[in-house]
């Protein structure tokens, strides 16, 4: 029984998954979407979370730790035809996605499910997406129940009954005042 023991084997021994662990968010954070499985998805997710959360910090000590957990890979492009080196995961990590998600308290990351399969074994394909600086996290508004809604209207009507009530009585004892008045004056 595997009691305990969290996380997914994935097929793999462990330093063969912490390669593809380190693999998939590093590409995540090159390219901030990339299509793989499910399962290897999940896996990246929760890692890619904690080192976007170590650069929120932005301190020596956790950019040091953040390369002790993912290495330091170049980021390279290739402008005519020639590899050209345009920086570092952790620096793109530390300089852009730490400042950008500053005000967000968690969920950097998304998983979207794709119609595709994978072409050798017909595994499902999703996209692993860091969710883009424009968006904020939604709190959608509950909807009431039937029988909250029923009892809050009924409150309302109450409290509409009792106002007019109160104004009815406001107006009778209106007139009666005029009325006592204009005897008074005669």
């Amino acid at each position: 029984m595997r009691h305990k023991v969290a996380g997914r084997r994935l097929s793999r021994t462990s330093q063969h998954r912490l390669a593809l662990r380190r693999n998939l968010v590093a590409s995540l954070i090159e390219h901030e979407t990339i299509s793989t499985t499910v399962a290897k998805a999940k896996e990246a997710k929760a890692f890619a979370e904690k080192l976007i959360t170590l650069a929120k910090q932005g301190t020596l000590q956790s950019r040091r730790r953040a390369i002790a957990l993912l290495g330091d890979r170049d980021i390279i492009g290739y402008e005519d035809n020639k590899a050209v080196k345009k920086g570092t995961i952790i620096g793109k990590l530390f300089s852009e996605l730490g400042p950008r998600y500053l005000d967000r308290p968690g969920g950097y990351t998304r998983i979207i499910p794709l119609s595709l399969r994978r072409l050798g074994d017909n595994g499902p394909l999703v996209l692993l997406q860091l969710i883009g600086p424009d968006e904020s996290p939604q709190k959608e508004a509950k909807t009431a129940t039937k029988k909250h809604a029923r009892k809050k209207a009924k409150e309302t009507a109450e409290a509409k009954e009792a106002i007019e009530a109160e104004e009815a009585a406001e107006a009778k004892e209106a007139t009666k005042n005029s009325g006592s008045a204009d005897e008074s004056n005669q």
